[in-house]
């Protein structure tokens, strides 16, 4: 979460909020290989930038994978202060189903179900990840399933003693 800048012809700049909706910000949200619940903040909600405003009256319809698709106004025309700037928050998971506000589902044997990107990344056949690297299997979708863990090279499961919705949480923002 934050507030949204963006890079043109060599320079960092702010987006102002003039339009500003929950669509923009599903853009942005995927643009920067996030998913969740997206969720466009105006008014420097995420605090005033400096420099140009490089983009103003951004429309976007929701289904672009970057915000170079979107309608907008030509770079650098605006008619914005910084008090306007767009912030996006790309909630880190999205709960599918929760028996209390905010606490993601817990399932047996230390599944859970959350909306997140992989961090694991396939080179050959080989799929390779980082030290540490969390993801979930054998769900029904990709954003449920067995917690794993990914240690010494090899993938492992998680042990559900102990298991509570904070440990979901934790796992939820890691994906």
């Amino acid at each position: 979460e934050g507030r949204v800048e963006v890079y043109h012809d060599g320079k960092w700049g702010t987006i102002c909020d003039d339009q500003w909706d929950d669509r923009d910000a599903e853009v942005v949200c995927r643009q920067l290989g996030l998913s969740g619940n997206p969720k466009a903040l105006s008014w420097a909600h995420y605090g005033q930038g400096s420099g140009p405003i490089l983009l103003d009256e951004v429309d976007c319809s929701g289904n672009e994978l970057s915000l170079d698709q979107c309608k907008k106004s030509d770079w650098g025309l605006q008619n914005c202060d910084h008090i306007e700037d767009a912030g996006v928050s790309c909630d880190p998971f999205t709960v599918l189903f929760s028996p209390k506000p905010g606490h993601p589902l817990l399932q047996d044997s230390a599944g859970l179900l959350c909306m997140a990107p992989t961090r694991t990344v396939r080179c050959g056949v080989r799929e390779q990840a980082a030290e540490g690297t969390v993801r979930l299997a054998g769900g029904r979708s990709p954003s449920e399933g067995r917690v794993e863990v990914y240690y010494n090279g090899d993938w492992g499961t998680v042990c559900d003693d102990g298991w509570t919705d904070l440990s979901a949480q934790v796992v939820c923002r890691q994906l």
